[in-house]
């Protein structure tokens, strides 16, 4: 019997373990440094020269990443006592290593910009340009991660004690003034998830809120864990695993209000290229199916029970069931109509009641009944389950940017910087990917010329 030798490709760990000036000279290859650069160019030729070679400490910031230098410090400490580190990183012979408080300075001008997101957009674009990134479905998940900054202790507000009764009409008209009031000066994200429908994608990227608070999560045993920091909500292709899009927000920021902003910035960026979005449970609001289809997408969302009551004459994924209570057989999606097709149960073959009146041969039910019940492929179909399984590729991703990225280690104070963090975190890794993909990409074509 012959053996068959699985040949295994080059991946992200394979990368790490290169030769470090091989290593970066593949990620660096991904991406141009130029517009970061321009923010620290002279406007004119007048005054002192830049003391400061800005390129290669942008390249040494990406390479702390990658390296995992946990800080700043470490990093000049790393530069100072390694030449060939210091040339590596794109310094010359000639350049002084440049001081915690330079890159300091440097860091609060790239976190006051967004030029990472624009960088960021670039990479994705590229990756779909040279044809690695040519997926159809994309998941959505959050993670948490901590913040440098100090908690603050909550402030409890003194409730003035409700009067008991049916207010008057005068107070009632006040009452219906002040919640109007109140409802027209709430900010973007503290409306309710519908409002983002109409909402523009530039507006809901600006006005997320990014100062560090209070977040809560089920942890797997069903117990509430608590934490200090932000959130990152991240869009993934399912099959090549690239983040096309990423958003950090406040701990205390519910996931389902990120859902929107990251449908509407990935068909931004890539009109019509996907076809199903993948989401949690958590996700199972009717905002989120509606911008969806608004994108022509399917939608694949556990359903998440509220306080309904059962509904007759339907199983658990909503199907019909017969009189027998045997659920109907999904059978296909209607795409003239947006229906849902059912046949009779199986059981239909046997069943001495099959040639009665009482029982209905096909059912179709169109989507827009309820949206959230009858989505297409149909809950529970072989399709539905299929699609869901995808979802592990962005679980897969975060515990990625955990272990390997240092998305955990957050070295700097407010929102803005940890943006900047966060930001850089994904973008390197999504350089990384590229530089693998095309290493690849090489491999085989090296392996088809043998």
């Amino acid at each position: 019997m012959t053996i068959v030798k699985q040949i295994s490709l080059f991946d992200i760990q394979e990368l790490f373990e290169m030769e470090s000036s091989h290593r970066f000279d593949a990620i660096f290859s991904t991406f141009d440094v130029q517009p970061i650069f321009q923010l620290f160019s002279k406007k004119t030729f007048r005054g002192a020269p830049r003391e400061c070679n800005y390129g290669a400490m942008i390249q040494s910031l990406m390479v702390r990443i990658v390296e995992r230098i946990p800080t700043i410090k470490d990093l000049v400490k790393r530069l100072v006592n390694d030449p060939l580190f210091r040339l590596d990183c794109g310094f010359l012979v000639s350049d002084s290593v440049p001081s915690e408080a330079s890159y300091s300075r440097m860091i609060h001008v790239i976190s006051q910009s967004d030029i990472m997101d624009s960088m960021q957009d670039q990479l994705v674009l590229m990756a779909f340009t040279e044809g690695f990134l040519d997926d159809l479905n994309i998941a959505h998940d959050a993670t948490h991660f901590e913040a440098r900054d100090a908690s603050k202790s909550s402030q409890k507000k003194e409730t003035a004690p409700k009067k008991r009764g049916r207010k008057s009409k005068e107070e009632r008209a006040a009452w219906l003034a002040e919640q109007a009031e109140i409802e027209a000066n709430l900010t973007t994200y503290e409306k309710k998830l519908a409002a983002q429908l109409t909402i523009p994608t530039n507006t809901l990227w600006q006005d997320i809120p990014l100062e560090p608070n209070w977040g809560i999560k089920k942890n797997s045993d069903g117990k509430n864990t608590f934490w200090y920091g932000f959130k990152g909500h991240l869009a993934v292709s399912t099959k090549s695993q690239y983040i096309v899009a990423s958003l950090m927000s406040s701990g205390n920021l519910s996931d389902s209000k990120a859902a929107i902003p990251l449908l509407k910035k990935v068909n931004d960026l890539m009109p019509n290229r996907f076809t199903t979005a993948i989401f949690d449970a958590g996700y199972d609001y009717e905002p989120i199916y509606r911008q969806a289809l608004n994108q022509t997408m399917r939608v694949v969302i556990p359903y998440n029970v509220r306080r309904e009551g059962e509904m007759v004459g339907f199983d658990a994924h909503f199907r019909p069931t017969c009189v027998r209570e045997h659920s109907y057989c999904y059978d296909s999606f209607d795409e003239k109509y947006k229906a849902l097709k059912f046949t009779r149960p199986k059981e239909c073959a046997t069943c001495p009641l099959r040639d009665d009146s009482l029982c209905q041969k096909v059912f179709k039910i169109k989507c827009e009944t309820d949206i959230r019940k009858y989505t297409n492929p149909a809950r529970g179909s072989d399709l539905w389950k299929k699609l869901y399984k995808e979802r592990t590729a962005v679980e897969r991703v975060n515990a990625y940017l955990k272990q390997y990225f240092q998305l955990n280690n957050v070295r700097h104070k407010t929102g803005r910087k940890a943006k900047f963090h966060f930001n850089l975190v994904t973008f390197i890794y999504n350089a990384c990917k590229l530089a693998v993909d095309r290493i690849n990409a090489q491999l085989n074509k090296l392996q088809v010329a043998a």
